[in-house]
């Protein structure tokens, strides 16, 4: 197998998703921000580069997962980015959670010097980076999506093709405007029973087997009843992704009011000093520590 494979990005999903890759017999070089975020990688086999254009110039195919498409826009396009060593038939992937017209942007660059690129954004937090059991949304060119699939079904469960580029980050912003909702239901559900007197956790275990059941209240309700607030997923990247998804609707003419609520509840728990918690930490509004 054996694959060149560059990695920029090392946080809570990246390293993980790096884990996979090397012991799938991939060579994987590296490079993150803060570089001790690498030093267990480098452990495990991966190869720290001293910058994005370096770990593009020793790779094949490259793998992005970084912050806000601010981050995005500077790994690619940057003094040092990937666009700046990129070679024909490199490809390259942008797993962040970013704006559809980025992703447009970074295909026709890549293009222009004979490289290839997919949006590929990635849905199930820690855990599903953990198990290898990520959803991938892709967009870009078929060709291109079957040429890259066998490294991306590494650490992915459903791996897509949903249309040409741009199309990886509107499905995932359909993702978030659902998760939007199942968590202002989740917290609101558990803020209601503790207020009724209920035993939360006895409630929880019977509606999640009913209709009210969905994958927020399967994996981040257990976390609330154990004061567990940290990030599977952080609390402003959450923010980020929804103003996305609601300026993508505004362009589409479509009207969201549940995300808008959900934005500005998320909003007002930043306001708290929880923008580094996990998305979990919503219960914040209505239960004190």
């Amino acid at each position: 197998m054996g694959e060149k494979i560059g990695f920029v990005g090392t946080g809570v999903m990246g390293a993980s998703m790096v884990r996979h890759l090397l012991n799938a017999g991939h060579e994987v070089h590296v490079y993150n921000r803060t570089k001790k975020k690498t030093d267990s990688l480098v452990e495990a086999g991966a190869i720290w580069q001293e910058s994005p254009a370096e770990v593009m110039k020793q790779s094949n195919v490259i793998i992005t997962i970084v912050g806000y498409p601010t981050d995005v826009e500077e790994t690619y396009f940057g003094e040092k980015g990937i666009l700046n060593a990129v070679k024909s038939g490199d490809v390259l992937i942008d797993m962040t959670t970013s704006q559809p017209s980025l992703a447009v942007k970074i295909y026709e660059a890549a293009k222009e010097k004979g490289a290839e690129a997919l949006d590929a954004p990635v849905s199930g937090g820690d855990k599903g980076a953990q198990n290898g059991t990520l959803t991938t949304m892709v967009g870009g060119d078929q060709a291109t999506f079957e040429k890259v699939k066998p490294i991306l079904d590494v650490f992915s469960g459903k791996v897509m093709l949903q249309g040409p580029a741009g199309s990886g980050q509107h499905t995932k912003m359909a993702n978030q405007i659902m998760i939007a909702g199942t968590m202002t239901g989740m917290t609101e559900l558990m803020a209601y029973a503790k207020a009724a007197g209920l035993d939360v956790a006895k409630v929880i275990e019977q509606v999640g087997s009913g209709a009210a059941g969905n994958w927020s209240l399967a994996n981040y309700s257990p976390r609330i009843l154990t004061d567990d607030y940290s990030p599977g997923f952080f609390v402003k990247h959450f923010i980020k992704d929804l103003k996305i998804a609601l300026e993508e609707a505004d362009k589409l003419g479509v009207d969201l009011p549940g995300t808008t609520l959900a934005k500005d509840l998320y909003e007002r728990l930043a306001g708290k000093g929880f923008e580094d918690a996990g998305t979990q930490a919503l219960i914040k509004l209505w239960w004190e520590a």
